[in-house]
C-alpha cells in the first residue's frame, strides 16, 4: 500500500489545480489504495479537495491528510511537513511534485520578477519536497517520485521565456536524481502533460499572446482524468518518461537524448522512429514560424492604420 504526498501550492496566476490534473491525480492514486498527504497554501482548497478524494475509496482504511504549507518558500517548513506526515501515515513510498504557475507573454513583456517567481514554484517547490523525502527513501530502498513538468519543458515557444525554463529544469534535476538513485531502487518519472481542458486553462487563454494561442491550438487537448491515469501508471511502473498522446509520444522521443530508458525496447523505438518524428517536427516549427510571421505583420498594418487616422 503506497503512501503518496502529493504536493500543490496556490498562487493568483496559477492553474487551480484541484480542479484540474493535480486533483484528478490525487484521486487516480486513492483508486490504487493509497494513503494521501495533500499539501497546499490554500487550506479551503484543500478542504475541497479532501472530500473528492475521498470519494473515490477503495476501503474504509485510506486517510486523506491535508497540511497547509507553501512549497516554495523554504525548505525548513517542507522538512517539518514531511515530518508530519510521516509521523501520522509512515514513511514516503511515492512523492508526486504537483506545484506549478503560469505565466505567459513576450520576453520584455513578462516582469522580471515573474522569471524568480516561477523558478521558485515551479523548480524549487519540486527541489524542497524531493530533498525531504530522498534520505528515507535511501535507507528503505524503495520509492517513486514524480515530477509534473509540461510538454513546454521540452519545447520552447513563443510566449514561455519565463515558463519554459521552469520546467526544463525539472528534467535536468530528474536525470541527475535518477542516475544516483537507481542503485537504492529509486524510480523517478518526469510527466508532460499537454494542454488539459480545465478552468485554469481556459482563464489561462485569456491572457495568452495571441501568437501563444494560436501555436497552443495546432495540438489537441487531453482531459485531467486520461492525463492522472496515464502519469500515475507510468511512476507505478518506474517509467522515466511520462508522456500522453501522439504529440507527446512524439515530443519526448525528439528530445529524449541522454534520458534514461526503462526498456531495450523503448530505446529501439526511438531510434527507429527519430528520422520520420524529426521530418514531422519540421513541418510544426515551419507553422509556428509562419503563425508568428503572420501575428506580427498584422500588428504591424494595425499600427499603420492607426497612426494614418
Amino acid at each position: 500500500m503506497f503512501l503518496h504526498l502529493l504536493w500543490f501550492i496556490v498562487h493568483q496566476e496559477l492553474r487551480p489545480i484541484f480542479s484540474g490534473i493535480g486533483k484528478c491525480i490525487a484521486m487516480e492514486c486513492y483508486k490504487h489504495g493509497a494513503f494521501i498527504t495533500l499539501v497546499a497554501r490554500d487550506e479551503h482548497k484543500l478542504v475541497q479537495a479532501k472530500k473528492e478524494v475521498e470519494k473515490c475509496a477503495i476501503n474504509d482504511k485510506q486517510v486523506v491528510l491535508c497540511i497547509s504549507v507553501d512549497v516554495s518558500k523554504g525548505y525548513n517548513q517542507v522538512e517539518s511537513v514531511i515530518k508530519q506526515a510521516q509521523e501520522k501515515l509512515g514513511p514516503v513510498d511515492m512523492l508526486v511534485n504537483c506545484a506549478g504557475m503560469s505565466i505567459s507573454g513576450t520576453f520584455e513583456e513578462v516582469g522580471v520578477d515573474s522569471f524568480k517567481k516561477l523558478m521558485e514554484v515551479n523548480y524549487l517547490g519540486s527541489v524542497y519536497p524531493t530533498r525531504a523525502v530522498i534520505t528515507t527513501m535511501k535507507e528503505r530502498r524503495m520509492g517513486r517520485i514524480m515530477f509534473v513538468s509540461s510538454q513546454a519543458g521540452l519545447i520552447g515557444l513563443f510566449g514561455y521565456t519565463a515558463y519554459s525554463p521552469s520546467k526544463f529544469a525539472l528534467r535536468g534535476l530528474a536525470e541527475a536524481l535518477q542516475m544516483e538513485m537507481k542503485p537504492y531502487n529509486i524510480y523517478v518519472t518526469v510527466a508532460y502533460p499537454p494542454d488539459t481542458d480545465t478552468p485554469g486553462f481556459a482563464e489561462e487563454n485569456k491572457t495568452k499572446p495571441l501568437e501563444t494561442r494560436l501555436i497552443s491550438e495546432t495540438s489537441g487537448v487531453c482531459q485531467p482524468e486520461q492525463v492522472a491515469k496515464v502519469v500515475v501508471k507510468d511512476a507505478l511502473q518506474g517509467n522515466f518518461t511520462s508522456a500522453v498522446g501522439p504529440d507527446g509520444y512524439m515530443l519526448s522521443a525528439l528530445t529524449c537524448g541522454m534520458s534514461p530508458v526503462t526498456s531495450i525496447t523503448e530505446g529501439l523505438q526511438q531510434i527507429v522512429t527519430m528520422g520520420l518524428f524529426r521530418t514531422i517536427a519540421l513541418f510544426y516549427l515551419g507553422s509556428f514560424d509562419s503563425i508568428v510571421r503572420h501575428c506580427m505583420i498584422q500588428r504591424e498594418q494595425s499600427k499603420a492604420a492607426d497612426k494614418r487616422e
